[in-house]
Parts: C-alpha cells; sequence; structure tokens
C-alpha cells in the first residue's frame, strides 16, 4: 500500500500503544480538572493531540485515493491508443539500421526523464547484439548453437563521429578453461578431447557500405507531463521503411506505477511499473516481467530473414 508520508506506517507500528495513551490522556484530564470547564478544556486539548495524526492520515489517504483514481481512469484511456499496427511485412531482410541505441546507463527512478520506460530493454552495445542473437527451439535468444539465425547485421551512426558502422556477429575463442580445476581434471578423465576453449558470442564493427540498409527501427518517449505527473510513461517503437518514408509498423505502449512513485523499501518506480502496463509484457516463470528483448520480438514480426 503506498503512502505520501510515514504517518500510517508509524501509527500501524504503535498501534494500541497509541490509542492506550489517548485513552489514558483523556482519563486524566477528567480526573484532574478542577471543575466540568477545566475538564472540557483538557479532554478538548487531548482529543486534539491525539485525534492530529490519525486525522492527518485519513486526509492523505483520500487525497491519495483521489489521484489514484484519476491516475488509473487516465492510463485506461491511453490503453486505448495502445498496441501494435503492422502496416506491411518484408521477406528476406538482412539487416537492420537502429536510428536510435538505447542508453545503456538507466535511471530507473527519475520520474521526468523522458527516456521511454515502457520500450526499455537492454542497452549500448546489448541493444544491438539483440538484433544479430539465433534463437532455440523455445524462441529465447541464445549466444551459442541457435536453430535459427538473427540477423545478418546491424547499422547503426556512432555519435562520437557521426559515422555509420556495420555490425556483425561471432562466436569466438575468449579464453581457455583452467586445466588445473577439479571439475575441469574430471571432464578430461571422461573424455581425453574435452574442449578447453571458452567461447562467446562478439562483435565485429566496421565501416558501413555507401548504402545504408532500406529498414529502420527507432523509438520515441510519447509521454507528457501530465502524464508523468501521474506516473504515466508511453513509449512507441517504429519500423521504417526508409527508402519509401514510411512507417510500415508501430507499436504504442504505456504503464503505470500505482504506488505513485513510492521508492519505501528502496523500490523503483519505473521498474515496478512494468508490471502494470498495455500492451503487458512477457513474464518470467516467477512472474516478474520479461522486457530485455522486446525490441526484437517486434522488429522481427514486421522484417522477417
Amino acid at each position: 500500500m503506498f503512502e505520501l508520508t510515514g504517518i500510517a506506517s508509524v501509527l500501524r507500528g504503535i498501534g494500541v500503544v497509541y490509542w492506550l495513551l489517548a485513552i489514558g490522556a483523556i482519563g486524566l484530564a477528567i480526573w484532574k480538572g478542577k471543575d466540568l470547564r477545566a475538564k472540557a478544556i483538557w479532554v478538548g486539548v487531548a482529543i486534539a493531540v491525539f485525534g492530529f495524526l490519525p486525522a492527518k492520515a485519513m486526509i492523505e489517504r483520500a487525497r491519495h485515493d483521489a489521484r489514484l483514481a484519476k491516475a488509473e481512469a487516465m492510463f485506461q484511456e491511453r490503453c486505448k491508443t495502445a498496441g501494435e499496427k503492422i502496416h506491411r511485412t518484408v521477406n528476406n531482410v538482412e539487416g537492420v539500421f537502429l536510428l536510435k541505441v538505447r542508453p545503456e546507463e538507466i535511471n530507473y527512478g527519475n520520474q521526468f526523464a523522458m527516456d521511454d520506460p515502457y520500450g526499455r530493454d537492454l542497452g549500448g552495445e546489448g541493444y544491438i547484439k539483440n538484433f544479430l542473437l539465433g534463437r532455440n527451439a523455445r524462441g529465447s535468444l541464445v549466444d551459442i548453437n541457435p536453430v535459427r539465425n538473427g540477423y545478418r547485421y546491424v547499422e547503426v551512426v556512432d555519435l562520437k563521429d557521426g559515422r555509420r558502422y556495420r555490425y556483425t556477429g561471432v562466436v569466438r575463442v575468449v579464453g581457455k578453461q583452467d586445466a588445473t580445476a577439479h571439475n575441469i581434471q574430471a571432464e578430461l578423465k571422461r573424455n581425453p578431447n574435452y574442449d578447453l576453449n571458452i567461447y562467446a558470442f562478439v562483435l565485429d564493427k566496421t565501416i558501413a557500405p555507401t548504402t545504408p540498409p532500406r529498414y529502420g527501427v527507432t523509438y520515441d518517449d510519447i509521454s507528457t507531463r501530465e502524464e508523468r505527473d501521474y506516473w504515466i510513461a508511453g513509449g512507441s517503437l517504429k519500423v521504417i521503411d526508409l527508402e519509401a518514408n514510411e512507417v510500415i509498423a508501430e507499436r504504442i505502449g504505456y504503464m503505470m506505477d500505482r504506488q505513485q512513485g513510492d521508492r519505501s523499501g528502496g523500490r523503483s518506480p519505473w521498474l515496478l511499473a512494468a508490471r502494470n502496463a498495455c500492451p503487458a509484457f512477457p513474464v518470467t516463470p516467477g512472474g516478474q516481467p520479461f522486457k530485455m528483448d522486446q525490441t526484437r520480438d517486434f522488429v522481427e514480426k514486421v522484417l522477417r530473414m
């Protein structure tokens, strides 16, 4: 339950003790009062003192409930425009042009950073790599031994020098296992030809050819200041035919933090807002929303390999 202050928590924590003290104070006022007028004054003082915190908590709760009701209504209205619109698909696409790369560093608690929390997945090179990875039999992205390959290449403009680069992915030996380790020794005894190499899927980066890919992918934060004030974030993900200057697919999504920015207990508002999203995100077996390859998932519906 969200609380604007810690008052309600304090009242719950002291619970019965608080009200016993209040009753005791009223009883003391009645007992010590010299006459009816004095008794009435001191009883009033006791009620005012001990009633202040509960009254304040009730007022704050009413304000919060009204605010949350408005946020919910706003969120439901935005959800009416959310969803995927795929105007056409393209087959045999080898590579894509990422017009924006999601940032590597993320501030999950910044209420007004217009950086598309809804569409957020891996950033930096991880975002690029996601388009190049293959998939296993269950459809999950994997580094090694895919049953279906990803895009052959991805192109990106490096903001540092303004040049366009082509990224490809390759499985490469990146190290050796410790042959003296107990578990490795056991493997070598079972299989003298056991491979000691450590493999990883790595990126190769080269200057891109003159002609860029025909199809681009980009994202935008579509939130307004008012929406962010109510902890609602909206994002747009587009697939664009750059040759025809045409948006051929778009996904619009919104999410809202129902706790309205509460950070108690170290909670991260935008991270947890993913539990309340439209369209909803797939969830892990533990129920946690999974977002780390959502961009690739949508693009692959449109630009088929």
